[in-house]
């Protein structure tokens, strides 16, 4: 799909964003595992969050459709069929990385497998800590890129430490962890996302938290209502839109606000935005308002214990950089090398071509902003978050067209990005 934008002007004062992809995958999941009935309400139709349902269908688990929500009909680690054929997690790490900790201690054998982009990206980093469980895990790279063959054992108690700080690796061992033979420990020096800790916690799971540590024991979870926030992330395409256009005011309402999901907007207030957040907690998660006022912005230094927590936000936050006075230097991104496509290079050529400034690291980049943007062909490198972070550079260009090839990518996880952004917009484009 190819997508044609020229400069647009950001109209919105309001806007709700789509359910939180992160927290669907483990709502999910974790209904998946629990014994009896779990309404879902606010699941979004991304791509991804459809690969790990039709995968937990694909396992015997039942879902009914009723009024507004999902029922996820839990069956317990021992009510899994094995699949007839393989479960495909398409572009979805996620839904491959946490399966993987779920059937690694189930009573069935399954083939996870993905498409040409997720089967470039690393597994080891999963496979180890599950192997050290008693996990039998094998794939034609030994585990390294998928496909995975995962064929369910007694799982035995685990005290791992962290030497990559990722939330979805973490998740696996804990979900695993579920069905050991005993408690298990995680141990860490930069914090991720707890969205998988909360959610076990709301579900019944005997977990412990503490700085740098994790404890959860084996045992039942007891089935739950859940309600899914909006996306933060999802949000972060329209909150550098508002931040960057002076005047403009945009309040996003019932969004989800977990602490470590929240850090680029404490970004783009230090570049000069202005933002303000009423929060309450709702469930495993603390939901609320934003709102985002536009304005002049500088440039800024991004790097430390605070990546892991803005990965994903990472690729949009370089157009904000790009449209601000003075540079902005990104370290210790190196992450964003292994995701749907190396985001380094991927975001460094594309808005190269537009014009931005930009300089690749081996571990992030350099912008130096105020330079204006032009219209250019471009790629979405068949990645949703490249994709998206194009179509808000688009709109900021002060001349010339901008076609974006492979925009379907944004489907992946914003089904409605581009509908929302011309309804958000005004100007000329065919997105």
């Amino acid at each position: 799909m190819e997508v044609r934008l020229r400069k647009r002007k950001f109209t919105a004062t309001e806007y709700t964003p789509p359910g939180d992809k992160s927290i669907s995958h483990r709502a999910l999941i974790l209904s998946a595992l629990s014994h009896g009935e779990n309404p879902i309400v606010g699941l979004p139709a991304s791509v991804d969050v459809l690969a790990t349902k039709r995968c937990l269908q694909n396992l015997g688990v039942n879902m009914i459709e009723r009024d507004d929500s999902l029922v996820v009909v839990g069956r317990g680690f021992t009510g899994f069929t094995s699949p007839a054929q393989a479960l495909d997690c398409e572009n979805s790490g996620t839904t491959m990385r946490l399966l993987a900790g779920v059937l690694a201690g189930s009573p069935v054998a399954a083939i996870l497998k993905g498409d040409a982009s997720l089967t470039a990206r690393p597994m080891r980093r999963v496979v180890l800590p599950l192997r050290t469980m008693g996990a039998e895990i094998t794939s034609p790279t030994d585990g390294a890129y998928p496909p995975l063959s995962v064929a369910g054992r007694e799982l035995k108690a685990v005290k791992w430490h962290m030497t990559v700080p990722s939330a979805q690796v973490k998740s696996a061992i804990l979900l695993a962890a579920l069905n050991a033979d005993g408690p298990s420990q995680i141990t860490y020096d930069l914090l991720t996302r707890d969205h998988t800790e909360r959610m076990l916690e709301y579900f019944g799971a005997k977990i412990e938290t503490a700085p740098g540590r994790i404890t959860l024991s084996p045992g039942a979870l007891t089935p739950k209502p859940v309600t899914i926030p909006g996306d933060i992330s999802s949000v972060a395409y329209f909150a550098v839109l508002t931040a960057v256009t002076p005047g403009a005011r945009l309040v996003v309402k019932g969004v989800g606000l977990n602490p470590g999901r929240c850090e680029f907007l404490r970004i783009l207030s230090e570049m000069g935005a202005r933002i303000t957040i009423s929060q309450k907690v709702d469930g495993p998660e603390p939901i609320g308002d934003v709102t985002i006022e536009g304005g002049e912005l500088r440039g800024v230094s991004i790097g430390g214990e605070t990546i892991p927590s803005m990965i994903d936000e990472l690729p949009i936050l370089a157009v904000a950089a790009a449209m601000a006075r003075g540079r902005t230097v990104v370290r210790g991104a190196q992450e964003l090398r292994v995701k749907e496509s190396d985001r380094i290079t991927s975001l460094v050529g594309e808005l190269s071509k537009m014009g931005v400034r930009a300089q690749e690291l081996f571990d992030g980049f350099v912008i130096d902003g105020g330079h204006p943007l032009r219209g250019a062909a471009v790629s979405g490198h068949d990645d949703h978050r490249i994709t998206m972070t194009l179509a808000i550079a688009a709109c900021l260009c002060q001349s010339g067209e901008t076609v974006i090839s492979g925009a379907e990518a944004a489907a992946i996880s914003y089904p409605d990005f581009f509908s929302d952004l011309l309804r958000m917009t005004e100007g000329e484009g065919n997105a």
